[in-house]
């Protein structure tokens, strides 16, 4: 690919940065060769133009898709930002601190407590590939374990990293993983002391620095030890290079080894009183770096587990004194102070505190310390002097001291180590562990980081060689073109270091100068290395220092203090004054010098170096140290390597926080980038050939899939990739060259895009389409119901014009009819009223003429009365103008008056009278006012429609009175109209009271209904009161059974749980005995082996009975020789009580004889009477039964009297019942009842016949009598025939055979009557029944015609109608009840006529019977009496002798093969011939016999599940037959309960003389023993199969695509492999189903061992999810829950749904819906949260953590909504484990069920050899 196609719009790179060293960035356009910059944006949208060279582009970001991958390797883009970008991804979003990067664990320090190191954990990665599950150290630990148990080569775990990256931690964590997952050999608890060695190391090594609490000041290299069978048999520790200037001086911030603070915590403590210690402020030594405490560090805590772990190694309570005294001396020796006299000499002073306790601690004179501190001694060839020395080097010399003796005490420890770790056995492979240092870097390095950075370059040399050893393997292996790789080679640097005249060379060499300093050996470095190594340099301002270019940097050293730390010396006298000490462990420690000394004298003596000193014979510290690595280098080359670079990700102890810019460095240091770098120069990504098919097949189209996978994908990327180049194919392998599976997986998702682009088209084409042709759909639908309503609605429109004309026509008609017959009512009223009114008329004329004269003679008076009134007028007209002008001149005067105050009081005074009287009389009138306004209110309102009639009536007749004042002719008509209006009145009134009173009525009747629902409403109210009484006593219930429910599940879980422990510890306890009998047959072995004898083979397994019954707890079939250890406590007294059984058993046999012989003389006497007495006594007894029927036949008949004439007597008060009434069903009852007791009757009548008839027939052959009986006797042959024709041995010899076959035929024949004569009484109850229905029937039509006619008719003509129906009704019924009633009559008739002709014959019988004995008694028998041989009734025991007990349980247990019973025989057949053969033992009563069988059968058993415990159907088929033996030990023991379920014959076989209870609960713990152990072996069935049946496997193709891997590629299997399909797993499932099934194991047994199989099935799957982030996908989420139906389909099949397996799976089901179910808002959350209620929070997390887009289109979950989920589920109360207890086993009950299969019918199979027992 060229530039252009990568550098195209959009892609991503990464630009360097200051302080994040690589920034992401987006293409803004496409790059075209030339461009001299790139347009960028970065991710926080700004624009950038970033220089470019065209020869050096910036690096390419991989896609999204690989970001977070487990192997760095697995990368597309390998380089520089790619590592730290996967890394900080890993760290910081995923919480991940292991990644691999090939060959390489990559751990960064946390800072924070993880709990990913638990033994679930542990137990997870136990037997997995590396590159299977997710990175950790005890991946890393496992991958050695298996190459050393596999390759039988030893291996070695390289640990290393700076000053605080966990590099301490991470080895521990190593050992801790073999420790666990291997098992110790012959010695107990070495894995406890190879762990125990940490504390101890850490104690004394380790130190808090600045960058580390806990930081390792000195490189250690552990060896563990390994057998052949790779079990743990000791350890061996070296120790590099210990800081030693740390005991005398610390940094600011720092503090010294731990053990001395350790000890100052503990100086309270009793017995460290002596060593007189205090605070660690006080001590010089412990102070410097003002840092005494650590927190979180409880300093006497971990002095409690030092002492701890010291005793643990066998180091004793007086030696650990001893090791706290030196220590304790040295912190007083620190203090001990020093005083200037001059320039060069100084003193000490005796009675100095510290100096006396130190001479006292260290059991030296006071004195002569104090002199030879200040004082040393020089030797010359002649003389030798004293010589004082200065304060400084006084000082020197005390902290040299106090160094030496702390160096010679860590090395005494370490060696004592050595020797507690040390295995007598031969040790086969060691697995070693180097925690050693990372490359240094400080503003000031001095000799240590020397040494440290050189051990590095050794060490980066041998890693270098190993990944490039390995690459070229790997591309050997394949067989592909390769070229030699490039790589950085630090030979010259090392070198410079070690080589001749190199750097250590020329120090040792000043070192042995008289005068030499650290100036001269700098100036020698220069001048001899300078221009000879470009890697040396010096400094441009000192000359005092030098630069060497290592690795990974450039680091300067300072030359000041390298001659005094690469010498070590101290002063000899002070060791000599040493030596000489009365404390033991101090000369053990120097004494080691002076062997030291003299071997190296000795050797310089024999090379004939004479003269020389101990001075000159000693080593330097760096010649050590090169030695000492050349052998660790010697070592790690003749081991496999396995690297963990351990980085520190910031300065702070910040946790989840990471530096790039020291990430980087380390980055760099550690050799990452370095093997990032090697693996791009070649092919990193590689890729199977199914694996590529799978994940490309996409770019392929359909002609180009061939069934050869290899040239598909051959073809593939000829087409794809032209440059051959960039990839090679391998024998099973494609190999690609760096960016190239980028540049594929783009090709992949634009393919996928386009393809989604096409789907969508088409979906959206089709959605749009689908609306349509629904729109359209509708659109029609809405025209057609349009139109149809348009069509309606006109003819509705119609329908309503046509009745409109006929409703007009019709009221036009009503119209003109209505005007017409008012016309003429109104003409007929004209006609009255003129013809009325000219009567009226001319009756007035007559009024008239008559009044005239009256009026005449009233009018003339009125004219004179007229003139009179005219006159008088005219006078009272002139009076008053006189009164009147008087009047004027008074009202003058009046007014004058008015105008005066006196006045106007006089006129006030009389007006307020007025006032208050006419004030007075309008209150009353407003009083009346108000009274008669009420009651015209009340009349108004009562009245309202009466007043308004009468006041127009009335002021129609004031109106007519008017007019009939003025006409009188009107008078009578009007006063008429008055009348008539008066009686309208009355009868108003009438009515209105007549309202009154209905209205009264009304109210009362309202006030009743008001009054009836108030009452029905206090019933309700009191009815609810109770109902809620009700309610509350139910809650109160509900909650007293909710709190009783509780506590029974409580109970229960208590009892399963205490049943779990119980069970737990006694395996726990047999497993404990297995192991002290397997050391015990090791031991017997040894001794004798010592001893010259042979040993005891399968011959002599069959010895007496003593020897046997002394070994009872034998479990081996080889060797017999097993003590009684096996024998349980409870059953040592056994035989005492069995003696006590079996006397009282005695007892009791004696009574049963006495009674059994009284009994058996009272019925000899009554058999001599019985024998004369008895035919006749048969014949008597079935003539009292004949008697008996007919006595109830006459009892029947007349009940049928007495019910014919109850039907029939019409004339009795009592009517007959009508059907369906509760007498008419009783008396149907009765008569059917009486029926079948007549069946009854007639069939004991026929049985009773037909056997009388045969025993005559029998007895009277040649009778009259037997002629006439239908059985043809003379088909019987002749006695001498039957003897000629029948064998020696036959059983017939007295014709009993042949009676007993016509016996068994007549008997057929009577059977087969009665099958015929109950199929036609079927048959006519059937035809009884159709005719029933067809009645039923009919009459339902009849009421129905009935029911149609009678609604038509009146009420009273219904009434009539429905009795004429009844009565028709019931008469029917009553005439055929009768017809039945006569029916049965006739066969009651003919009943009785048959047993009249019965007893006659029985009569006849009877008197020929008599005849018959008569004479047989006076004829004597002449022919010879055959006697029958009758078959053997067996008991269900089983015989055998004393010394058969061994030849039993070879036979029965040792030798037996599951297969061919299981398949051949009875299930349980040996646990029902054991429990044969101790019937036997209980019946001869021998309670020596019973305990040696049944503890040889435990033994036996155990023995077998022992030796073939991995066998399945071994254990299966000895788990069902212990359960088996206790089942009939129980069901067999005579227990009242155990019997219920017995049968008669089967509770004769009880026991009788031993009582086995506690048998039975050995057997059961036997029984939960061989569970586990079947437990066990299925689990180590099932364990390879579950992950790649449930994870790996893929059945349903094109869900899932392989994501690249990278250089530790995980095993996967293919899809081909058909050893990891789901179906091998069912049909293992079903294997163990069956075999259990065809053993005869109880069901619910069955079930509990099914529900145990699906919780290892779903734990295994779980935790190993967990554990791998490739698998955490959508797509594999619906590949689980497919897997997990297609085991719920095979209980379902199984009928296993209801055993509480599926309930197992639960989690497992849980986590597949919670990688399928969203992860984006809080609702998803929540659902989350509701969903995975059988997740604990960890394991949620952890889920969502892992979970890795497979394809493009996929999300990441974001750390808010795994912070969101944290936070909705931090109040959950759960444990907080990651990991599913794999070795949880549920606690098993085993429920009794009793055997159906009888003992006596139980045969022994040939095939067994078991001839010798015997069947009683």
């Amino acid at each position: 690919m060229t530039a252009p196609e990568l550098y195209s719009k959009y892609a991503r790179v990464w630009l360097p940065d200051a302080a994040e060293v690589w920034k992401s960035a987006e293409l803004v356009r496409n790059y075209t060769p030339g461009d001299a910059s790139l347009s960028l944006q970065l991710e926080d949208g700004t624009a950038v133009e970033h220089k470019i060279d065209p020869c050096n582009l910036p690096p390419l970001r991989n896609p999204n898709i690989l970001v977070g991958e487990n192997d760095l390797t697995a990368l597309s883009y390998l380089h520089e930002p790619a590592v730290l970008h996967n890394l900080k991804v890993r760290f910081l979003d995923s919480k991940m601190i292991y990644t691999y990067c090939g060959i390489v664990l990559v751990a960064i320090n946390p800072y924070e407590a993880l709990d990913i190191y638990d033994a679930d954990i542990i137990n997870a990665y136990s037997g997995q590939n590396m590159g299977d599950i997710d990175p950790h150290i005890f991946a890393v630990a496992e991958e050695a374990y298996r190459q050393m148990a596999r390759a039988e080569r030893n291996q070695s775990i390289i640990v290393s990293g700076e000053s605080g990256a966990g590099k301490t931690v991470s080895a521990k964590y190593a050992m801790r993983y073999f420790a666990t997952v291997s098992c110790s050999s012959g010695e107990a608890n070495v894995e406890e002391r190879v762990l125990a060695s940490s504390p101890i190391m850490e104690a004394l090594g380790n130190a808090k620095t600045t960058r580390n609490d806990n930081s390792s000041r000195f490189g250690k290299y552990i060896e563990i030890g390994f057998d052949k069978k790779h079990c743990i048999i000791g350890a061996n520790m070296r120790t590099y290079l210990l800081e030693k200037s740390r005991v005398v001086f610390q940094a600011h911030g720092e503090r010294n080894y731990h053990i001395f603070y350790q000890l100052c915590a503990s100086s309270h403590l009793p017995e460290f009183k002596a060593f007189k210690l205090g605070c660690a402020d006080d001590f010089s030594c412990t102070n410097q770096g003002q840092s005494c405490v650590i927190d979180g560090v409880d300093d006497a805590k971990e002095m409690c587990n030092t002492k701890r772990s010291f005793s643990l190694l066998g180091i004793g309570d007086s030696e650990q004194m001893h090791i706290y005294q030196i220590l304790s001396a040295i912190l007083h020796l620190s203090n001990v102070e020093v005083k200037e006299q001059s320039a060069d000499r100084c003193s000490i002073q005796h009675d100095q505190f510290h100096l006396m306790v130190f001479c006292e601690l260290m059991g030296v004179p006071c004195d002569e310390m104090a002199h030879w501190l200040c004082h040393r001694k020089l030797k010359t060839a002649t003389e030798t002097f004293v010589k004082p020395v200065s304060k400084m080097n006084t000082v020197y010399g005390r902290d040299a001291l106090a160094k030496h003796i702390y160096a010679r005490l860590f090395s005494w420890i370490v060696g004592n180590i050595n020797s507690a770790l040390k295995s007598v056995v031969k040790q086969h492979s060691f697995i070693g562990v180097l925690d050693i240092y990372g490359f240094e870097t400080f503003d000031i390095n001095s000799f240590e980081q020397f040494c440290i950075n050189y051990a590095n370059e050794k060490l980066q040399q041998q890693f270098n060689m190993h990944v490039f050893k390995l690459e070229q393997e790997e591309y050997m292996k394949e067989e592909i073109s390769w070229t030699l790789i490039d790589f950085y080679d630090n030979q010259p640097c090392i070198n410079l270091i070690e080589a001749k005249l190199g750097i250590l060379d020329l120090l040792d060499e000043e070192c042995k100068m008289p005068k030499g300093s650290d100036d001269t050996w700098a100036q020698k470095l220069y001048n001899t290395l300078l221009k000879q190594n470009p890697h040396f340099e010096k400094p441009r301002l000192s000359n005092r220092a030098f630069i060497i270019h290592h690795f990974a940097d450039k680091v300067e050293y300072q030359c000041v203090g390298f001659l005094e730390k690469n010498k070590d010396t101290v002063n000899e006298e002070q060791i000599n004054l040493l030596k000489k000490s009365k404390f033991d462990l101090l000369a053990k420690l120097f004494a080691d010098d002076e062997k030291a000394t003299s071997l190296s004298n000795k050797r310089s003596s024999t090379t004939g170096r004479a003269g020389s000193t101990q001075k000159d014979s000693k080593k330097t510290v760096g010649l050590q140290f090169r030695q000492s690595l050349h052998l660790l280098m010697d070592t790690l080359n003749a081991t496999t390597p396995h690297y963990v670079r351990c980085i520190k990700p910031n300065d702070h102890k910040a946790p989840f926080s990471l530096d790039p810019v020291r990430a980087v460095q380390q980055l760099r240091a550690c050799g990452i980038l370095e093997t990032i770098r090697i693996s791009a120069a070649g092919f990193p990504s590689r890729w199977t050939y199914q694996e590529f098919f799978s994940r490309y097949r996409v770019l392929m189209k359909r002609k180009d899939i061939l069934s050869n996978r290899k040239q598909a994908c051959k073809n593939l990327l000829e087409k794809l990739i032209t440059d051959q180049e960039k990839y090679q194919f391998g024998k099973n392998k494609i190999f690609f060259r760096a960016g190239q599976v980028a540049f594929l997986e783009k090709l992949r998702s634009d393919k996928l895009r386009t393809a989604c682009v096409l789907i969508q088209k088409s979906i959206r084409r089709w959605l749009a389409r689908k609306k349509y042709l629904s729109m359209r759909e509708a659109a029609i639908a809405i025209q057609k119901h349009v139109r149809g309503h348009q069509a309606r609605c006109y003819a509705k429109f119609l329908r309503q014009t046509r009745a409109a004309v006929v409703i007009q026509r019709n009221v036009r008609m009503w119209a003109r009819r209505r005007h017409y017959q008012q016309q003429r009512s109104a003409a007929v009223a004209i006609q009255c009223f003129w013809r009325a009114y000219v009567a009226r008329r001319h009756y007035y004329k007559l009024m008239y003429e008559q009044k005239a004269m009256v009026i005449q003679k009233c009018v003339r008076g009125w004219l004179a009365k007229l003139r009179y009134k005219r006159t008088l007028a005219h006078i009272i007209l002139l009076q008053s103008c006189v009164r009147r002008m008087r009047a004027k001149k008074e009202l003058k005067k009046l007014k004058v008056e008015a105008r005066s105050v006196e006045h106007f009081k006089k006129l006030n005074i009389g007006m307020e009278n007025k006032i208050m009287q006419l004030q007075h009389k309008i209150n009353e009138q407003h009083k009346e006012n108000r009274e008669l306004s009420e009651k015209l209110s009340a009349l108004e309102k009562t009245q309202t429609i009466e007043k308004d009639r009468q006041s127009r009536e009335i002021e129609n007749l004031l109106r007519s009175e008017q007019d009939a004042r003025t006409k009188a002719e009107k008078l009578p008509s009007l006063l008429e109209q008055l009348s008539f209006l008066q009686q309208e009145l009355e009868n108003i009134r009438r009515e209105k009271e007549d309202l009154k009173v209905q209205t009264k009525v009304y109210k009362e009747q309202t006030q009743q209904v008001v009054d009836e629902l108030n009452m029905k409403n206090n019933l309700l109210k009191s009815n609810a009161d109770e109902l809620n009484k009700q309610i509350l006593e139910q809650t109160q219930q509900l909650t007293e059974i909710k709190t009783n429910a509780e506590n029974t599940k409580q109970l229960e879980k208590d009892l399963s749980e205490e049943r779990s422990r119980y069970q737990s510890l006694l395996s726990e306890h047999l497993n404990l005995e297995e192991r002290h009998r397997d050391l015990k047959e090791q031991m017997d072995l040894n001794t004798s082996s010592n001893k010259s004898g042979h040993t005891r083979t399968d011959s002599n397994y069959s010895s007496n009975s003593s020897e046997f019954s002394q070994s009872l707890g034998s479990s081996e079939g080889e060797d017999d020789s097993v003590g009684t250890e096996d024998e349980t406590p409870a059953t040592e007294d056994l035989p005492v009580l069995l003696k006590l059984q079996r006397r009282m058993k005695e007892l009791e046999q004696e009574k049963q004889s006495l009674w059994q012989q009284l009994d058996k003389r009272d019925e000899a006497q009554q058999q001599k009477t019985k024998e004369v007495e008895v035919g006749r006594a048969e014949l008597d007894l079935e003539t009292l039964k004949r008697q008996e029927l007919e006595s109830e036949n006459k009892k029947l008949k007349q009940d049928l009297n007495e019910l014919r004439k109850s039907l029939t007597n019409e004339d009795s008060d009592l009517a007959p019942p009508a059907p369906g009434t509760l007498p008419y069903n009783i008396l149907l009852e009765q008569l059917n009842s009486s029926i079948e007791e007549l069946e009854m009757r007639k069939e004991e009548v026929l049985l009773l016949r037909s056997h009388m008839v045969r025993q005559e027939a029998l007895k009277h052959k040649g009778s009259a009598l037997g002629e006439g009986v239908n059985l043809d006797l003379s088909e019987i042959p002749s006695l001498q025939d039957v003897v000629r024709s029948t064998d020696i041995h036959t059983l017939n010899e007295d014709g009993e055979l042949w009676l007993a076959y016509e016996g068994l035929k007549e008997t057929n024949r009577l059977l087969e009557c009665q099958m015929q004569e109950q199929a036609r009484i079927h048959n006519e109850k059937y035809r009884k029944l159709v005719e029933e229905v067809n009645k039923l029937k009919n009459e339902k039509e009849q009421q129905h015609k009935l029911l149609a006619q009678t609604l038509l008719l009146p009420e009273d003509a219904r009434i009539e109608t429905s009795l004429k129906h009844e009565i028709t009704r019931l008469t029917n019924e009553n005439l055929e009840l009768l017809e039945q009633q006569e029916k049965r009559d006739k066969t009651i008739r003919k009943l009785k006529k048959q047993l009249k002709i019965y007893m006659k014959k029985a009569e006849d019988f009877e008197g020929s019977a008599q005849l018959r004995n008569s004479a047989s008694m006076m004829n004597a028998p002449v022919r010879d009496v055959h006697i029958t041989r009758k078959e053997k009734e067996y008991q269900g025991m089983l015989e055998y002798r004393e010394g058969d007990v061994s030849r039993v349980l070879k036979n029965l247990i040792i030798d037996l093969k599951p297969r061919g019973v299981a398949v051949s025989f009875i299930p349980g057949l040996p646990a029902y011939i054991i429990f044969m053969c101790l019937r036997y033992v209980d019946s001869v009563n021998d309670d020596q016999r019973v305990s040696t069988l049944l503890n040889s059968v435990i033994s036996s058993i155990k023995g077998v599940i022992k030796r073939r415990g991995n066998d399945f159907e071994v254990v299966s088929f000895w788990l069902a037959n212990t359960c088996q033996l206790m089942h009939c030990l129980k069901q067999y023991s005579g227990d009242e309960v155990s019997m219920t379920h017995n049968t008669p014959k089967q509770n004769e076989h009880c026991l009788t003389n031993f009582e086995l209870s506690e048998y039975q609960q050995v057997f059961g713990d036997l029984a939960i023993q061989i569970y586990r152990q079947l437990i066990k072996c299925m689990e180590n069935t099932l364990q390879p199969l579950i992950v790649a049946c449930m994870l790996e496997h893929e059945a349903i193709q094109g869900v899932l695509g392989s994501k690249p891997t990278g250089l530790g590629k995980r095993s996967s299997s293919s899809p081909e492999d058909e050893s990891s399909k789901m179906e091998v797993l069912l049909q293992c499932l079903t294997f163990f189903h069956t075999t259990m099934s065809q053993h005869g194991m109880n069901s619910d047994l069955i079930k509990q061992v099914v529900k145990q199989q699906f919780y290892i099935i779903c734990t295994v799957t779980l935790n190993n999810l967990l554990l791998r982030k490739d698998m955490c996908s959508w797509g594999k989420g619906l590949q689980i829950r497919y897997n997990i139906w297609q085991l719920e389909e095979w209980l379902a099949e199984g009928e296993l749904t209801h055993c509480g397996a599926k309930e197992t799976l639960e989690p497992l089901v849980q986590a597949a819906q919670l990688l399928q179910i969203n992860k984006k808002t809080e609702a998803d959350a929540r659902a989350i949260c509701s969903i995975c209620s059988g997740l604990t929070t960890a394991q949620i997390v952890k889920l969502l953590t892992l979970y890795t887009p497979v394809i493009e289109f996929e999300e990441r979950v974001s750390p808010t909504f795994i912070t969101t989920i944290k936070n909705l589920l931090k109040d959950k109360g759960e444990s907080s484990t990651l990991m599913m207890d794999a070795k949880k086993i549920f606690s098993i009950t085993l429920p009794f069920t009793p055997s159906s299969v009888a003992l006596e019918m139980i045969q022994i199979p040939a095939s067994l050899n078991l001839g010798f027992l015997t069947r009683i």
